[in-house]
């Protein structure tokens, strides 16, 4: 296996445990959407929501600062559209 496929594996394991510790709540809800309104499958979905999981660990690696649930939801809530980080 890859070092990306490693990564992606894991921020997809990531996603998998909000969804099913429903924390945060934005995770499902987002799901749900992409899924019923956006029409993408559950693997889709959770792939773009697995770019947020991974734009928010680099955002936290970078500042070395916590997890922002704010921004997190923010970008989760402009699916299916890339998180963008503010420069």
């Amino acid at each position: 296996m890859r070092p990306n496929d490693i990564i992606k594996k894991q921020f997809l394991a990531i996603v998998d445990k909000q969804l099913k510790e429903n924390d945060p709540p934005a995770t499902r809800q987002t799901l749900r959407r992409l899924q019923e309104e956006e029409g993408f499958t559950e693997a889709e979905s959770k792939g773009l929501i697995a770019q947020c999981v991974a734009q928010e660990m680099a955002a936290v690696l970078a500042g070395n600062k916590p997890f922002n649930q704010e921004r997190y939801e923010k970008w989760l809530s402009e699916l299916p559209n890339p998180p963008m980080p503010n420069p």
